[in-house]
């Protein structure tokens, strides 16, 4: 006599088989995807430190560290900036297409002249760049960096603002971020690491 199916058995058995497929159509999907592509950075037309125009066009045709700051940054912007320094030195000739922009978080009192003589203080591997605020504020929006306005108790104000290096291909694309006060080793193989892929 035959025996009768156990019907826990097939509802078990299908949802078995239902997950087997489901798993194997994700790990299929998974494997197939397309390249995720995050969107960075935006068109702009600003001013360089010697105070002639500058575009989104500067950050192609070369590897860049980028960097948002200001002068009156009492001590996270002077660090970075002599760090950077420190990390062409060490670089050398290795780094000899590499360039690094300066962008002014504080663009209403940061004139070009004053970027100039104070990334010029550090190294004189570094272009300050400043000019209309809404511009500035639009340019960091697209790199994803926050600064604001902190206002201070003798009526004045300090800028609190994001503190990483983004680290540019030559097509002006996102690669990467040395932290603030990254171990220079860590900071200088980043940048070995994009000047290789970059074939720069």
């Amino acid at each position: 006599m035959a025996q009768k199916a156990n019907p826990m058995r097939i509802v078990i058995a299908s949802l078995v088989l239902v997950m087997a497929l489901l798993t194997g159509l994700i790990v299929y999907m998974w494997q197939t995807r397309p390249e995720m592509v995050v969107s960075y950075g935006t068109p702009f037309s600003l001013t360089d430190d010697l105070g002639q125009p500058i575009t989104e066009k500067a950050l192609e045709g070369h590897p860049s560290l980028v960097y948002f700051g200001f002068t009156r940054c009492p001590e996270v912007c002077p660090t970075t900036l002599y760090e950077m320094a420190g990390w062409f030195e060490t670089l050398g000739p290795e780094a000899k297409n590499v360039k690094a922009f300066f962008f002014s978080v504080d663009p209403e009192r940061d004139s070009p002249e004053l970027m100039h003589s104070y990334a010029a203080a550090f190294t004189d591997r570094v272009t300050g760049i400043t000019g209309d605020l809404a511009e500035m504020s639009k340019v960091a929006k697209s790199w994803r960096i926050y600064f604001a306005k902190v206002p201070t108790d003798d009526g004045d104000y300090t800028m609190d603002h994001t503190a990483s290096v983004l680290l540019l291909d030559s097509q002006g694309r996102f690669r990467g971020t040395i932290a603030y006060r990254e171990d220079a080793a860590s900071a200088v193989e980043k940048i070995r690491k994009l000047i290789r892929e970059d074939g720069a």
